[in-house]
């Protein structure tokens, strides 16, 4: 359960600064009202608080997916797996660069979200700020991706939709900032940032890997529960 807390907090924190270069460019452009400091910080929060509602929605989908998965016995290989993938995740640009894009696999369901996004762009209501959230919550992202794997594991419905909400609450003070300051941040500082990313990812994979094996270590790799008591106690009590 602590894991679950912490977990997307910390993914968002860090992996914030990979939105820097990802939905930065989208933070920046945000049409926030001009007039006066509080209405800017307003609209902000407002975009900000439209992509976590998304994030929140892909948690109660993959929570559910995550929870039927839990049910039918497969969770610690469903862990391993994610973990594995995770780390597939950052190994695969170095050795296939040149070869295969992932981001080409989006490339047209983005251009399509991409298109929408900007015709809102011309309008500074607070609706249109919140719209542009809830849309940018599903653009491609690796991040959200990983997060969204930490969703999955929780093996429940509403704890896969609060370890998203967790997740964007994690990402919302680095892309309020951009949004009210701009893009000040210096180029050097985001690509240390960027750079400590994937070494992140890649551990967040080990431990996912170390808590589907069930080594017995407390908070890193915990015993798995056992179904097979729970489905006796329902035989015994349909017997009776």
């Amino acid at each position: 359960m602590i894991f679950d807390f912490i977990a997307p907090l910390t993914i968002g924190l860090v992996g914030s600064f990979h939105c820097i270069g990802m939905c930065g460019p989208i933070a920046v452009a945000l049409p926030l009202k001009s007039h006066s400091a509080g209405a800017k910080i307003a609209g902000g929060l407002l975009y900000n608080i439209g992509r976590t509602l998304t994030y929140a929605v892909l948690g109660l989908l993959f929570g559910l997916l995550g929870a039927g998965i839990h049910l039918a016995g497969f969770q610690q290989w469903t862990s391993i797996l994610l973990g594995v993938s995770m780390i597939l995740t950052v190994l695969f640009p170095y050795f296939f660069k040149q070869r295969i894009s992932l981001g080409a696999l989006f490339t047209g369901y983005a251009g399509r979200l991409i298109s929408r996004l900007r015709k809102l762009f011309s309008n500074h209501s607070y609706q249109s700020l919140f719209t542009i959230g809830l849309l940018n919550g599903l653009l491609p992202c690796g991040l959200v991706y990983v997060a969204v794997a930490g969703a999955i594991n929780t093996n429940h419905v509403l704890s896969g939709a609060l370890f998203m909400i967790l997740f964007g609450l994690g990402t919302i003070p680095m892309m309020l900032m951009i949004s009210l300051t701009g893009n000040m941040i210096s180029s050097s500082l985001r690509t240390g940032m960027r750079r400590v990313v994937p070494y992140f990812v890649v551990l967040l994979g080990i431990l996912f890997i170390l808590r589907g094996l069930s080594l017995g270590i407390p908070y890193i790799s915990p015993k798995a529960e056992k179904l097979a008591p729970v489905e006796r106690t329902m035989e015994e009590s349909c017997c009776h």
